[in-house]
């Protein structure tokens, strides 16, 4: 079939999520607003996506019966997360529902060595490739690698995401160590580079090919979480956005993708820019597009996989965005509801709260969009924000 003439799903189909959390939540959301029901498939009973959805089959994402129904009712699928089975997806692309991203372009994210393998076949295009690393599968992978690979970061290649699965490894001699913690699993060893600071661009492709690309946001993280993200980006020189974006939709069209799709970047000290990974599916360091862009991401989610023509992504104003952890309801060190009178007291603060079950230390339980007329103005409502919440800005 030539994708120039599939045919958009209009609403009041359904469509389908795979995962509940907040990604999913946030996408019902504007699912509905667009006129949409949505099924959520996920196995979390108390799952924040699943509460407001019209549907939600509390069961495993390769659940035989769940996946049947699911596929009978929704005429399109994506997902939330990108550790869903590809099978899952591939099953549903093999009943004839689109499913935007396919399991193709998931399972690439999944592993960090194919992930890695697939970012430096792309750099021959785009001119930006991974940081210099090296596979290891075994003890008899240590003696061959390069001593310019130290220091480095040992990753797990799966089932990695906010700091999880990854050990620094200052010299070889600790190497053996670090593998045998990891749990003695296939790992990709990272060579640590002078890093200046950290940036996301956010692209969306159609499925006719178009594609839009946000501004690009500069993120902070702390213990390996997102902690802020800051649109325009303040430290990027401007002669690296247009590299930076074209590099990020090429990457995009090479994996064939649907979708909304996250690419993370390392700046270094000299201006060079690494790829650091990707992420297939709206992205925390894109929740500022709910409160600053004509279109959200999660808005640009529903219309790529119901193949709609694509939202305006321009900003509308400077933003700061601040992660809310569990660790705001302990401050007092009992667990007490945060100050958020004294947080909404800043006329710009856009609070959103994922209706999780209970806090957790460590845990995503909101962001807040600090708008600003100038990137000084969001920044400062930003720290003054956490400063309520105890966050160290």
């Amino acid at each position: 079939m030539n994708l120039n003439h599939q045919q958009a799903i209009l609403p009041p189909a359904w469509l389908g999520i795979l995962g509940g959390g907040q990604l999913g939540r946030m996408f019902v959301h504007e699912a509905q607003s667009l006129g949409y029901k949505v099924c959520v498939l996920d196995p979390d009973p108390l799952s924040p996506g699943g509460a407001v959805a019209e549907k939600h089959l509390c069961a495993n994402y390769d659940d035989v019966i769940a996946l049947k129904e699911m596929a009978a009712l929704c005429a399109t699928i994506s997902t939330e997360f990108e550790n869903v089975p590809a099978k899952t997806l591939d099953y549903f692309e093999g009943q004839g529902i689109f499913v935007a991203p396919r399991g193709a372009c998931v399972s690439i994210a999944q592993d960090r060595i194919v992930e890695k393998q697939f970012l430096k076949q792309c750099q021959e295009l785009s001119g930006i490739g991974p940081a210099p690393h090296a596979v290891i599968r075994s003890e008899g992978d240590f003696a061959p690698l390069p001593d310019d690979l130290f220091p480095g970061i040992l990753k797990t290649a799966r089932l990695g995401y906010d700091g999880k699965g990854q050990v620094t490894v200052h010299q070889r001699n600790e190497l053996d160590k670090a593998w045998r913690d990891l749990g003695c699993v296939d790992c990709v060893l990272e060579k640590r580079m002078p890093l200046a600071f950290e940036v996301s661009a956010l692209v969306v492709r159609g499925h006719d090919g178009q594609s839009v690309a946000y501004p690009i946001s500069e993120n902070v993280h702390r213990n390996g979480i997102l902690h802020t993200s800051t649109v325009p980006s303040p430290s990027l020189q401007a002669s690296l956005l247009p590299k930076i974006i074209g590099a990020s939709q090429l990457i995009a069209k090479e994996m064939g993708y649907v979708g909304v799709l996250c690419v993370e970047y390392f700046v270094l000290d000299d201006h060079t820019v690494i790829v650091n990974e990707i992420a297939p599916r709206p992205h925390n360091s894109g929740h500022y597009t709910m409160d600053a862009c004509v279109t959200s991401q999660f808005e640009q989610q529903v219309r790529a996989m119901a193949r709609l023509p694509l939202g305006d992504v321009r900003l509308l104003t400077n933003v700061s965005m601040l992660n809310i952890l569990g660790d705001a309801w302990f401050t007092s060190g009992v667990m007490q509801e945060p100050p958020w009178n004294q947080v909404l007291d800043h006329p710009s603060a856009k609070l959103h709260l994922y209706g999780k079950a209970s806090p957790k230390l460590g845990r995503k339980m909101g962001h807040i969009n600090c708008l600003g007329h100038t990137i000084e103005e969001a920044k400062q409502a930003c720290a003054e924000v956490a400063n309520h919440l105890a966050i160290a800005p």
